[in-house]
C-alpha cells in the first residue's frame, strides 16, 4: 500500500510533523475563507487580480470616518440650509405692515414666494427667459404677489428693498458656531442658487464665515443641473469625491451625489413652519446625517 502525502513527508522530514499539522491547519482554513467568499466551487485561487479587486470594493464603500479624512472641502445650500428664510420673510412682512398698515397672513405670503421660486428657474431651464439672477427672479413673484395680496402704495426703493429681504435672511441659531467649527478643518463656501451678490451681503448681515462664496450663476445653471456641482469642485481645484454638499433638502443631495459627491444631510424641522413631516434619512441614504452644524462638526471630527 503506498503512503499517504503525510507518511511521505514524515519519511524524508523527521521531527517535522508539527510543521505539517501547521500548514495544514492554515491550508483549512483558506479553504474555509474561499468557500466564505464563494470561491471554492470554481477550483480557484484567491489571486493578486481578484486580491487588488476585493480591496477596491472595499475602498468603494468607505467608512466615515474615511470620507472625513479625505474631503477637502464643504460646500452648503444656503436657504433653508443656513438660514431661517421663512421666519426671516414673516419679520420682514411684519415690518413692512408696521409701517404701511397692511392686514396680511406673512406665513402664506413667505410661503406663496418662496413657491414661486422652482416654476420661475424653469421658466429659464426652458428657454421662456433667458439666464436669470435670482434677486430678479424674486422680483417677478413680488411683482405678482403685491397685486395679489393688495400692498398698495409702495414706491420702487420700497419695492427693492422688500424684494433684498432675502438678502438679509436670519442664520439658524446653530449656523455660524457650526461653520465655525467646520471651518478649522475643512473649506467651507456657498454653492446657492443665490446670485454672488445676494449670497455676499447675506453673509455680511448674518455674520457667515465663508472661505469663498460659490454660486451656481457662476456655471450659468441653477441646482440641481450637474453643471452647478461640477462648477463648484472645479473652482475649487479638486476632485468630486474631494467635496462634501450640506443641505438640509434630499433632491439637492441626490443631484450632488449624482456627479460624485458626497453628502451630508442636515435636518431642518422647521424651515417651511411647524407641523410639517421631515425626512430623517432612515435608509441611510447620504454619507452623513446631522441635527444642525455643531453635530455634522462632531461627527466630521473638527
Amino acid at each position: 500500500m503506498s503512503n499517504s502525502p503525510e507518511q511521505t513527508f514524515k519519511s524524508f522530514h523527521p521531527g517535522r510533523g508539527l510543521e505539517l499539522a501547521e500548514l495544514q491547519k492554515a491550508t483549512q482554513a483558506r479553504r474555509v475563507l474561499l468557500r466564505q467568499l464563494g470561491m471554492l466551487g470554481l477550483g480557484v485561487a484567491l489571486s493578486p487580480v481578484v486580491s487588488r479587486q476585493a480591496a477596491a470594493q472595499s475602498s468603494a464603500q468607505s467608512s466615515p470616518n474615511s470620507i472625513a479624512e479625505s474631503v477637502q472641502a464643504l460646500v452648503f445650500d444656503v436657504f433653508g440650509t443656513v438660514v431661517d428664510w421663512r421666519a426671516s420673510i414673516i419679520r420682514e412682512g411684519q415690518l413692512l405692515a408696521a409701517k404701511k398698515g397692511y392686514n396680511v397672513d406673512w406665513a402664506e405670503f413667505a410661503d406663496r414666494w418662496r413657491a414661486g421660486y422652482g416654476p420661475a428657474m424653469n421658466r429659464v431651464r426652458t428657454g421662456e427667459l433667458p439666464w436669470t439672477k435670482i434677486d430678479d427672479l424674486h422680483r417677478m413673484i413680488l411683482d405678482d404677489l403685491v397685486v395679489e395680496f393688495s400692498l398698495t402704495g409702495l414706491s420702487e426703493a420700497e419695492l427693492d428693498h422688500f424684494n433684498k429681504a432675502w438678502h438679509r435672511l436670519s442664520p439658524w441659531p446653530d449656523s455660524v458656531a457650526g461653520l465655525n467649527r467646520l471651518k478649522t478643518k475643512y473649506v467651507i463656501a456657498t454653492l446657492s442658487n443665490g446670485n454672488v451678490s445676494l449670497l455676499t451681503n447675506m453673509a455680511k448681515n448674518g455674520g457667515l464665515p465663508w472661505d469663498a462664496v460659490l454660486s451656481a450663476e457662476l456655471s450659468g445653471h441653477y441646482k440641481p443641473d450637474p453643471e452647478a456641482y461640477l462648477k463648484a469642485v472645479d473652482l475649487l481645484s479638486l476632485e468630486p469625491d474631494q467635496v462634501m454638499m450640506v443641505a438640509a433638502h434630499p433632491g439637492d443631495l441626490r443631484a450632488a451625489a449624482r456627479v460624485g459627491l458626497k453628502t451630508a444631510y442636515v435636518i431642518r424641522p422647521l424651515e417651511r413652519g411647524p407641523g410639517r413631516p421631515v425626512n430623517r434619512n432612515p435608509d441611510g441614504e447620504f454619507d452623513y446625517t446631522a441635527n444642525d452644524f455643531v453635530d455634522l462638526a462632531r461627527q466630521l471630527g473638527a
